[in-house]
């Protein structure tokens, strides 16, 4: 099999391109074995497959709570809605205890759903490959749910470097 041709653009021209992909906002949540919560924040989530229910997301290998997801058998993906950003930045800046202050439940894993996520799903961790400077996590759903009035509630939505929400253009 062929290998791949080294890049020929830079760094910045590779992030800026991603960039222009639109990317829901989530919160990856769990619970330590000494009983302490972790959540980051992550756009990375996408779905799988249908049969069985399979999602993704990816963390980088530096982050300080791989070691918790690594080895825990569960996590929730939480999608948040545009009224939630507070969390994601909370999640993704917040050093010591990002859960202070943050209402949420336990799934039937015993891992936190937060509450008012637009939609979540309680994960057994199936499988972890690394890549480059991350490990794409595969979940596979145990239980899913969508908040009673998601009709009517904008998701957070990450392009070009900022938080967006989103109108139809249909």
């Amino acid at each position: 099999m062929k290998r791949a041709k080294s890049p020929n653009f830079d760094p910045a021209a590779f992030r800026g391109a991603l960039s222009q992909f639109a990317t829901g906002v989530t919160v990856i949540t769990t619970r330590a074995a000494s009983g302490q919560l972790i959540g980051i924040t992550a756009s990375s989530f996408n779905s799988v497959s249908l049969d069985p229910p399979l999602v993704l997301w990816s963390l980088a290998t530096k982050s300080a709570s791989m070691p918790v997801f690594q080895a825990n058998s569960h996590y929730v993906v939480n999608v948040l809605a545009a009224s939630q950003i507070d969390l994601c930045k909370r999640f993704a800046t917040v050093k010591g205890d990002r859960f202070a202050g943050v209402s949420h439940a336990a799934g039937d894993t015993g891992m936190p759903v937060l509450d008012g996520a637009l939609a979540w799903f309680e994960c057994h961790n199936r499988s972890r490959y690394q890549e480059g400077d991350h490990v794409i996590f595969v979940g596979e759903v145990e239980r899913c749910g969508v908040h009673e009035d998601a009709a009517n509630i904008a998701p957070l939505v990450f392009h070009s470097g900022a938080f967006h929400t989103l109108r139809s253009v249909e």
